[in-house]
């Protein structure tokens, strides 16, 4: 089954808290066991890569009912059902989510300081907070998602532009992601390298190393997006590798390829990398390549040996 969202994983965060201190991974195992998780769901990641989901939804979980007052934290990355959540245990809930923790006056103080998009001056005390409570992804997964929209939008943007430059430029362009992702040497040599062939199926070369120690060949192709590049175009290109004794190639383009050209270059003795339209974008974007940031959000996170006194 999928991972539930952190407001569903409340109220049976909390029944474990009430049997004594715990903590977040023994929680995670606890609950995996419970909800009969497969082993990829409990080892599923953040898109980030930083932290498993599962754990990342238990400690917003227990953040905000800490925040609520219905949990407590005798220790550090420990804690335990409060008074108020055995209270709480006792009447026998069926649910609990955000919008029930804006009963408890410490949980509604917080979550309307923190939603607030004004000063703490411009606040009105009994205003409504600002943004509806009933979010069900953590404040991770909305940053990430919206850093995933964001994302999708400039790699379809980059397409476009792509599309509408000529061939010399989409050339130039793959020297420029070639170079900045750290081949060809100097970018005028890899310029003279990847300019110079233009027959037998090939673009151009480009040496791997700065010392030339072994050479890509590449073929570009600027293709509108619904021209999917078919398996004869590069069993053609792997013709002109094997002419050249080449082993190495890059097959790049703007548009697609499609599946069996894909099945075809999996299965070569040589090493021939299929680079599509979204691969491009997705390497111009890490590359920095006809993009350049325009904000930058740094989320801190609590040092925990900072306030560590022992030894």
């Amino acid at each position: 089954m999928a991972i539930p969202d952190y407001q569903t994983l409340m109220l049976p965060v909390l029944r474990i808290a009430a049997k004594g201190e715990t903590r977040v991974p023994e929680v995670a195992e606890k609950m995996a066991d419970e909800l009969g998780l497969a082993p990829d769901e409990r080892e599923e990641m953040l898109p980030s890569g930083r932290q498993r989901v599962l754990h990342n939804r238990i400690h917003w979980a227990k953040f905000y009912m800490t925040k609520a007052g219905l949990i407590d934290s005798p220790a550090r990355g420990r804690f335990v059902a409060s008074e108020a959540g055995r209270e709480l245990l006792a009447s026998n809930p069926t649910r609990l989510d955000t919008r029930m923790l804006m009963d408890y006056p410490g949980f509604r103080e917080f979550y309307e300081s923190s939603h607030s998009k004004g000063s703490s001056n411009d606040r009105v005390s009994d205003r409504e907070p600002a943004i509806v409570v009933d979010e069900t992804e953590t404040p991770e997964e909305q940053i990430e998602a919206a850093y995933r929209s964001l994302n999708a939008a400039l790699r379809a943007d980059l397409l476009d532009r792509i599309r509408e430059n000529s061939p010399a430029f989409f050339e130039k362009l793959i020297v420029d992601l070639l170079v900045a992702m750290g081949y060809g040497g100097s970018h005028k040599n890899a310029a003279e390298q990847l300019g110079r062939s233009g027959d037998g199926g090939v673009d151009g070369v480009i040496n791997e190393d700065r010392l030339g120690l072994d050479r890509i060949y590449v073929q570009a192709k600027r293709y509108a997006e619904e021209n999917t590049i078919c398996r004869p175009a590069v069993q053609g290109f792997v013709g002109s590798l094997v002419g050249f004794g080449a082993t190495k190639g890059v097959f790049v383009t703007a548009s697609t390829f499609s599946s069996g050209a894909v099945s075809y270059a999996k299965n070569l003795p040589q090493r021939v990398i299929l680079i599509d339209g979204n691969r491009l974008a997705d390497l111009m974007i890490e590359h920095g390549v006809g993009t350049r940031p325009h904000r930058t959000i740094q989320v801190q996170r609590l040092d925990e040996d900072f306030f560590s006194e022992d030894g």
